[in-house]
């Protein structure tokens, strides 16, 4: 029988996107608002800057305009630029960003059904530290 020459390499030491194949999916869908912006487009369509502004809270209008541009970059929304007076701008999912649909309404799905537990989970770790 031939010796092995297989090398062995430690999970710890492998890179992130070898470990886990979703992690750069996660990095680009799911960082802090790129979801918010996506589920927006998605639900409400075209929006101006200011509409999506009014309808995600708390987001400044320094963050939105970066997420916008690193969702355009990544093919996830269109911006659409009208050479009016005054000109207007308007983003909305592109055919790439729908495609996440139906993974958006699978995490729905488990949210509406696991949601509770989780803060169960949360509420017996805080309460319960002696265990520890």
């Amino acid at each position: 029988m031939a010796p092995d020459t297989t090398t062995w390499t430690p999970a710890g030491a492998a890179e992130p996107e070898l470990a886990c194949p979703i992690s750069p999916v996660v990095d680009i869908v799911f960082s802090r608002w790129t979801t918010p912006i996506l589920w927006t487009l998605h639900t409400h369509g075209r929006q101006r800057f200011v509409e999506l502004e009014r309808r995600i809270a708390k987001i400044t209008p320094k963050v939105l305009t970066q997420r916008l541009r690193q969702l355009e970059r990544d093919g996830l929304i269109v911006r659409t630029y009208h050479p009016e007076v005054p000109p207007r701008v308007e983003y909305e999912i592109s055919e790439l960003g729908r495609s996440l649909a139906p993974l958006f309404a699978h995490l729905a799905e488990w949210a509406a059904e696991n949601l509770d537990r989780v803060e169960q989970a949360r509420h017996d770790y805080d309460t319960e530290p002696a265990a520890r």
